[in-house]
């Protein structure tokens, strides 16, 4: 059995009342006009019921319509019983700016209370309204309290606002700034005294304090935010800004964690869309993880740590770091996904992971790995060795630097495998190092110029990578002081220093400073490090692998020849430059093409006249009557399309133009070493010195035993790029004026297709054939020969000599292109 209401004015308007209640905004609205049939004749009656009808649609959050029936009540019935239209647009009003205010929306909550405050109907509310007490739940006793309070409160908090604000819009003077947030500060502490504090605030109150740096303080502000709005991200928030700040991070961490979670639970979906900006600390420890790694690929593998003068291995060194004040700092301020886009992470990784490197020359007593694996340096007996170790360690810690290198202790000889890469590695860690430091035991305090000149460091092997491979070096006497009380940052920038070292070493202050690692130039780099010498002969082989940018096994064991033979072979076989063919001394057993020593390269390569433009351009005039078009272009392509030599397994399969010696006779002399007249096909009559006997011969007394003069084919004479410099290095993408000489400039005349007119046609032939006759020319200049005898098998051995064997074509019209060939070389 259904029930239902009895059309009447009560009737209609409860209904009106309860459908409002469950937000049938629509119903409750007809059964209002329903209502107003049975006060058609009362216009009293009838305002009453515009009121509740007002109060109704405003329960259901219809705010605006229900104001806007309250002004309509007011334009039309301005007589009808004004205290009670008053008392209910106040109530109205109060509401209304409580909900601003709850919204933060404190201007809009002024001007609310502010107009119920005026309406005047506070002080006149009577008894005769309990019906809206009843009807609405409504307590007017306190309507006058609550209004003046919120008052105040909306009051305040606009005025932050606009202190905030300021802040916000501003980046004044760091004073001006502090002044704010301490006027900041007192307002929201006044609040608080007049007990009109929330969570929102405390909050502010935190802000400010942080942004005065006052992080205790700003802490207990922020706990207070949690306390009162415990399910808020906020007070987290806060607790991780205050904890950040006061350096306490594993706490603010813990916070910043927290905070997240309260993100993620939030019944608000504009509250969890926020959670989308912000990162796990998980993932930043993985980014900052990569980032350790990529910046130990260029470190040694084992540094002393020179705060706690511990050996550290690479564990142990990322240990450190994760331990270290940077790293929680670095983990706590990294909270949102943009952070992971910035440099910040590899400057902060970049910055700890600096070190020293130490360039110095072995004296008797050394500290080894032995002396020092797990102890503290600083504790050990400052007896030979330890004291450099000990200064040195001191040096970079006081310098700001948390890891230092010394390759006298810091390797373990006894694990090959660490043996290898280091030696392998050396030149790219000196290179990555943020100092090198030079020690020089034989400079006294107060030296004058000249005697870092004079040092035995300017003569190892090993000191010569350790100085062109820093880009940042600084040298120290044998008492620890500057040399030359020099105390700017950089003395590679230091040009009395400079200087001092170019006139040591032979090698161009420029090329000093901005050395690049690799194969061009191959011939000038070994002459640099032909004077100097090592302890361990193979190391003068194992020193050099990163100025030439180059990764060989090291086999301590294997002798001198076989050490730099197999350097020299990796030279040749990836650059193609026979520039390393060119010495004087006596042959390798690796291979006769090489040298047995180093000192071989010591004596510049053969120095022969070359031809002016002009002079190259006579030259080509007077050839191009003689040799035909088609002679001169086959020996042009034949030479363009010869390979590269290739030097494998101790063999040298050479490209080469041969002349077959056709007679060697000995010369008598005075001089201690063998001269022999030798003659060739194609060749003017030449003498060779040398410490080796020759077999003598000539065509009227031949031998079975097949002679060459050769000249090693270079590419250079065709007038295009070398191998060497068609190679590149990592290295070589530094913004770094390349120091070294330039090659001839290209000829960069494109070939026509074999499609061309005909006056096309006789163009390219024309300059095609003057590049053929240009290669003519350089060949018919004198040149260094290298002097091969034929072995059992058919492969060949180059004769050592003691001086350059210049040899020169008889004319350069008959150059006779089967001359051109390869020849495998022992």
């Amino acid at each position: 059995m259904q029930s239902s209401i009895q059309p009447s004015l009560t009737g209609y308007i409860s209904k009106g009342i309860a459908l409002c209640g469950k937000g049938h905004v629509r119903e409750a609205q007809i059964a209002f006009d329903a209502a107003s049939m049975f006060t058609v004749q009362d216009s009293g009656t009838n305002h009453f019921l515009l009121l509740i009808k007002a109060m109704a649609l405003f329960s259901a959050d219809q705010h605006d319509e229900a104001m806007s029936l309250i002004k309509e009540v007011a334009a039309t019935c301005p007589n009808t019983d004004p205290l009670a239209r008053r008392v209910v647009e106040t109530y109205l009003r109060v509401q209304l700016g409580i909900n601003a205010l709850d919204g933060a929306r404190h201007d809009e909550a002024v001007d609310h209370f502010t107009a119920a405050v005026n309406s005047g109907a506070l002080k006149t509310i009577h008894f005769m309204y309990d019906d809206l007490t009843v009807l609405f739940g409504w307590d007017l006793e306190s309507l006058c309290f609550t209004a003046y309070k919120k008052r105040c409160q909306a009051f305040l908090l606009a005025e932050f606002k606009k202190e905030c604000s300021a802040l916000c819009l501003t980046d004044e003077d760091a004073a001006l700034v502090e002044n704010k947030y301490v006027r900041a500060i007192g307002l929201y502490s006044v609040a608080t005294d007049l007990e009109y504090a929330s969570d929102v605030i405390f909050a502010n109150r935190s802000k400010a304090k942080s942004g005065n740096m006052l992080w205790e303080d700003a802490f207990v502000d922020a706990q207070k935010v949690t306390e009162l709005n415990p399910s808020s991200h906020v007070g987290y928030q806060l607790t991780h800004t205050a904890l950040h700040g006061a350096q306490r991070y594993d706490e603010a961490i813990e916070a910043f964690t927290t905070m997240l979670s309260k993100l993620d639970d939030s019944p608000e979906a504009q509250i969890r869309d926020l959670r989308q900006q912000y990162v796990y600390p998980s993932k930043v420890e993985d980014a900052i993880r990569k980032a350790i790694w990529i910046e130990l690929e260029n470190t040694p593998l084992r540094l002393l740590n020179t705060s706690t003068g511990l050996l550290c291995d690479r564990v142990a060194q990322i240990n450190s770091f994760k331990m270290s004040p940077e790293y929680k700092k670095l983990l706590s301020s990294t909270t949102k996904h943009s952070d992971l886009q910035t440099e910040r992470i590899k400057d902060v990784v970049d910055t700890y992971f600096r070190c020293v490197l130490l360039s110095h020359r072995w004296e008797e007593t050394e500290a080894l790995l032995h002396d020092i694996q797990d102890k503290n340096v600083y504790g050990l007996n400052k007896i030979g060795g330890i004291v450099k170790l000990q200064s040195f360690c001191k040096i970079a810690r006081d310098a700001g630097y948390c890891w230092a290198w010394m390759d006298t202790c810091c390797i373990d000889k006894k694990n090959n495998t660490e043996l290898q890469e280091s030696v392998n590695s050396m030149f790219v860690w000196y290179r990555y190092s943020a100092l090198t430091i030079v020690y020089l035991c034989d400079v006294p305090p107060s030296s004058q110029p000249g005697a870092l000149a004079r040092s035995a460091w300017n003569e190892r092997g090993w000191t010569f990578q350790e100085f062109v491979a820093p880009k940042v070096v600084i040298f120290y006497q044998n008492d620890w002081s500057l040399y030359l009380g020099d105390r700017s940052p950089n003395h590679k920038e230091s040009p009395a220093i400079m200087k001092e070292l170019e006139g040591a070493t032979g090698i161009d202050a420029r090329a000093l400073t901005y050395f690049r690692p690799g194969m061009s130039n191959a011939r000038q780099r070994l002459r640099w490090a032909s004077l100097r010498v090592t302890t361990l002969q193979e190391d003068i082989a194992y020193s050099l692998f990163g100025i030439f940018g180059i990764h060989l096994p090291v086999i301590y064991g294997e002798k001198k020849q076989n050490a730099l033979g197999r350097l020299l072979q990796e030279i040749v076989a990836r650059s193609g430059d026979i520039t390393a063919l060119d010495w004087v001394g006596q042959s390798s057993e690796f291979n006769s093409c090489l040298p047995a020593d180093i000192v071989s390269y010591a004596t510049p390569p053969c120095d022969l006249p070359s031809l002016s433009e002009d002079m190259i351009q006579t030259a080509v005039s007077s050839l191009r009557n003689i040799v035909p078009v088609d002679l001169a272009w086959k020996l042009y392509n034949l030479l363009e399309n010869m390979s590269a030599p290739l030097f494998t397994n101790c063999r040298l399969r050479l490209p080469c133009i041969a002349f077959r010696v056709t007679q060697v006779k000995r010369r008598h002399g005075l001089t201690a070493h063998s001269t022999y007249g030798v003659k060739a096909d194609g060749l003017r009559d030449l003498l060779i010195t040398t410490d080796e006997t020759l077999i003598q011969f000539s065509r009227a007394r031949p031998t079975r035993q097949t002679f060459f003069l050769v000249r090693p084919w270079d590419r250079r004479l065709l007038e295009l790029p070398n191998f060497a410099e068609q190679l590149s290095f990592a290295d070589e993408a530094e913004s770094v004026e390349d120091w070294s000489e330039s090659e001839p400039p290209l000829d960069d005349t494109d070939e026509s297709s074999s499609g061309s007119s005909g006056e096309e046609e006789l163009s390219v032939d024309s300059e095609t054939h003057s590049r053929s006759l240009r290669l003519m020319v350089h060949l018919g200049q004198a040149f260094s020969a290298l002097f091969l005898a034929q072995q059992h098998a058919g492969e060949y051995k180059r004769f050592a000599s003691d001086h350059n064997i210049i040899a020169q074509v008889k004319d350069t019209a008959s150059i006779d292109i089967t001359n051109i060939r390869t020849l495998d070389i022992l």
